[in-house]
């Protein structure tokens, strides 16, 4: 294959992500109403309450980008008059590479639409901290409503936030002729809209009890890489105030230059008829949402371009230079992201396809990375490749972001680590050992929908770990939990420094994650094409 790893991970992501003690009781009153209202700028909203938390879904925080708003700056939502019923989640997105929704025909252009979980009882006033969430799925999939966020609301004494944003080419388009002057004239609406998102609860989510001066953003995959746009974002500053990256480095998901997102984009529009540039907007409005996604199916979804007034600087090098939103930062990846992407497009990697395709990729360096991952040491071609991706992408990229940041926020690192861990339902190789992949620890942390099979009670007693940690970062901007093992800040040091391993039988810190991996080699090697 004549690719790029990101090339190769970029196509796997569009399949993939559709892809102690707990904290004080006064944060979590007990009680409350079984259909508890709120009223927000926009109206009141009428929830329900459910397995021990109260929740709000479906709540608009922009008017629909539909019509001639289509491919425009989101604005506020209008006002309704009465009590809104908020006991329905709202559909997801158009999906620009459909996977995993338990309703496919549940999408709709209309979806820019929030799920807020509270605990039971909670007041206005309580200053809760809020955990503000945005699914992956490569900007071209997926949804907000498959994460609840009941277990963590109920279990910690937080509020979650968790998003929909407009996806594929209706979320990321940059053409000049779409740009206005709000928001320095960028093409990025799915950044916008989660701009939108952060203004409305920090508006609102008083209301619920929850700190609007403590907001974590937060993002696994593709939502990682906004939460790294966000940092970067200058009009994003002072709207949240701790960020947490899963599986997401800043320095692996680089955004495009204005100029190679604007080539997509003209490519784009002529794909879908729209090229004459006079006419290309009010075409691009008036193209059915099917005939944009067929349009799509052999063109790459870039999300966020950087080098306009949105985003102006690339976030890896906006974060490197210290120019960037700084707050506290907690980052992590999986032990063995790589094993979906393989699984998914290499199942059946022989040995000698494997060796070529090292060789062929590396050119003079091959024969050193075949030595490195050997096939007697992985125990076969797929778990090799996996490896080898795994390091010279997710996990050394994660040490090297990490890096960056430690050199001038309190940064906590860590590496989930859960050998028999659940994948994504529909995405099972049959044969293949996909524990540890990318997704792994979605489970674990919220009300995910699209995991295969249950959590163990060993495994949901680390989920309720990893929800308390999550929780006191959100709360304190440390991950610290009395009666639980403490979790130190990473050091500003050479690779990974400290980082703490999520495992469900020893919760412990390791020093040794970038020789592990291998990151000092793979700070040497130019991408291969594999």
């Amino acid at each position: 294959m004549n690719r790029r790893p990101g090339v190769l991970l970029g196509a796997a992501l569009a399949l993939a992500a559709l892809l102690g003690s707990a904290l004080p009781a006064t944060a979590a009153p007990s009680g409350g109403s079984p259909r508890p209202v709120v009223t927000v700028a926009q109206g009141a909203l009428r929830g329900q309450s459910r397995d021990g938390a109260q929740e709000f879904l479906g709540v608009p925080y922009a008017a629909p980008p539909v019509g001639e708003a289509r491919l425009r700056t989101p604005t506020p939502p209008p006002r309704w008059h009465g009590t809104r019923e908020a006991s329905r989640q709202a559909p997801a997105c158009l999906q620009f590479s459909p996977f995993g929704l338990s309703d496919p025909g549940a999408v709709s252009e209309d979806c820019l639409y929030l799920d807020v979980y509270r605990p039971r009882g909670a007041r206005p006033g309580a200053r809760l901290p809020v955990i503000f969430w945005m699914h992956g799925g490569a900007y071209s999939q997926g949804t907000g409503t498959q994460f609840g966020g009941r277990t963590m609301a109920d279990l910690t004494g937080s509020v979650v936030v968790s998003i929909n944003y407009r996806l594929g080419q209706l979320g990321y388009l940059a053409l000049p002729e779409l740009r206005r002057r709000g928001e320095g004239g960028s093409g990025s609406f799915g950044l916008m809209d989660q701009l939108a998102a952060l203004r409305w609860t920090r508006e609102n989510i008083g209301a619920f009890g929850g700190d609007p001066g403590g907001v974590t953003v937060s993002g696994q995959s593709a939502g990682s890489g906004s939460v790294c746009a966000l940092l970067a974002a200058p009009s994003a500053a002072g709207l949240f105030h701790r960020a947490v990256l899963q599986s997401g480095p800043c320095t692996l998901l680089r955004t495009p230059d204005s100029a190679a997102a604007e080539a997509q984009a003209r490519a784009f529009a002529s794909r879908v008829g729209c090229s004459a540039p006079a006419e290309v907007a009010g075409c691009l409005r008036a193209v059915s949402g099917a005939a944009l996604v067929e349009a799509a199916r052999t063109l790459p979804t870039s999300g966020p371009a950087s080098g306009d007034g949105l985003l102006p600087v690339e976030p890896a090098r906006a974060i490197g230079s210290g120019a960037w939103n700084k707050v506290p930062v907690l980052i992590g990846s999986t032990r063995a992201e790589a094993r979906f992407f393989v699984a998914l497009t290499q199942p059946h990697l022989t040995a000698e396809q494997y060796a070529a395709q090292v060789l062929a990729g590396y050119g003079a360096a091959g024969p050193e990375v075949l030595a490195r991952y050997p096939v007697a040491d992985h125990g076969s071609p797929y778990l090799a490749l996996s490896a080898l991706l795994t390091d010279s992408t997710f996990a050394c990229h994660t040490a090297w972001t990490a890096q960056l940041f430690a050199s001038q926020v309190p940064t906590y690192v860590y590496e989930f680590d859960d050998p028999r861990s659940p994948t994504l339902a529909g995405a099972q190789v049959p044969g293949l050992d996909e524990s540890n992949a990318h997704s792994a620890e979605l489970a674990y942390l919220y009300d995910f929908t699209m995991g295969d099979r249950p959590l163990t009670p060993v495994q949901t007693a680390l989920g309720n770990r990893m929800k308390r940690y999550w929780a006191a970062f959100a709360r304190f901007g440390v991950p610290a939990v009395p009666g639980q093992t403490p979790w130190p800040a990473a050091g500003a040091g050479a690779d990974a420094g400290t980082v703490f391993t999520l495992d469900p039988v020893a919760t412990r810190t390791v020093t040794s994650f970038g020789a592990d991996h291998q990151c000092a080699f793979w700070r040497t090697q130019p991408p291969a094409r594999l």
